[in-house]
């Protein structure tokens, strides 16, 4: 639990990011997959950013200095001085300095790092193959167990008291932060001045779900509040492979029904969750689904 508080702590920290461009659509992708810190367990949403080219003013003896590449390319100057980017050469990728900072893609294959990742997807644009490659989650690949069905049920109930969690402590700590937003605190405090609020701690799934039945109100706003966390890239109400990675990539290894559970959210399989999609698997009831709850 305590390990979870930190990790969304960081994702909270950093919720207004740079635009990226990867959308997953049947067609060539736009988007690339975000990159992922040196720690699978504090990362921060920031480095999962993908910079869009974008030229400022040109710096004559060095056109690269402001001409930003999205991760995997880097920046080279053409016979007239004009900066491209082009793929990066997995090979002039720094090595790893630890099993910590390797990753997995779904090709189940192990990077060295997220640098040698992008590089590889980099090289493979434009082909069946690269539009299937993503990062699937941090650490070097391993077995993952088969997520049944029980356990399945079981995965929203943990989600679900994290998010409450976080955002109470974002609010303890949020004197002169700007963790929240003034609207997000005023809900917050509510949460956090309740006296029937279940506290931070490791609890029985059956308390879980007693707790859930009879606060059901303190739980509407952690989960919208997450859905307005990941959706930043761009802001359209809809979450993306890329815009649930700096949530699923360091979750996936400590907890096996990730995978599933985001598929199965996805209840359309149109590759994008919809606010609506995304308050069902977390057990939201339809009526009390509100956009202006994602601040």
């Amino acid at each position: 639990m305590r390990m979870w508080i930190v990790f969304l702590l960081c994702l909270a920290g950093h919720a207004m990011a740079a635009p990226t461009e990867e959308v997953l659509v049947t067609e060539e992708p736009v988007y690339e997959e975000p990159e992922v810190g040196a720690n699978p367990v504090q990362v921060d949403v920031g480095e999962f950013d993908e910079a869009i080219e974008i030229v400022e003013e040109e710096v004559l003896d060095n056109p690269c200095l402001n001409h930003h590449c999205k991760k995997g390319k880097v920046c080279e100057v053409d016979e007239d001085n004009t900066p491209l980017c082009v793929c990066q050469d997995p090979t002039t990728c720094t090595a790893a300095e630890g099993e910590f900072e390797h990753v997995c893609g779904t090709d189940n294959k192990t990077y060295d790092t997220s640098c040698h990742f992008f590089a590889t997807k980099c090289a493979l644009e434009g082909t069946k193959k690269g539009h299937k490659l993503h990062l699937d989650y941090i650490g070097p690949c391993k077995h993952i167990d088969t997520c049944l069905d029980h356990e399945l049920s079981e995965f929203p109930l943990r989600m679900r008291d994290w998010l409450k969690n976080v955002l109470v402590t974002l609010y303890e700590r949020d004197e002169d932060n700007n963790l929240l937003t003034e609207k997000q605190k005023l809900r917050v405090k509510k949460i956090y001045e309740n006296e029937k609020r279940l506290q931070a701690g490791e609890h029985s799934l059956d308390l879980l779900a007693h707790d859930f039945e009879k606060n059901y109100n303190m739980y509407i706003f952690p989960v919208h509040w997450q859905f307005g966390q990941l959706d930043q890239h761009p802001v359209d109400g809809y979450l993306t492979h890329t815009e649930l990675s700096p949530l699923r990539a360091p979750l996936i290894p400590m907890e096996h029904c990730t995978t599933r559970f985001f598929e199965e959210c996805d209840s359309d399989s149109d590759k994008y969750i919809a606010l609506e999609e995304w308050a069902a698997c977390f057990g939201v009831k339809e009526q009390d689904v509100d956009k202006d709850l994602v601040i």
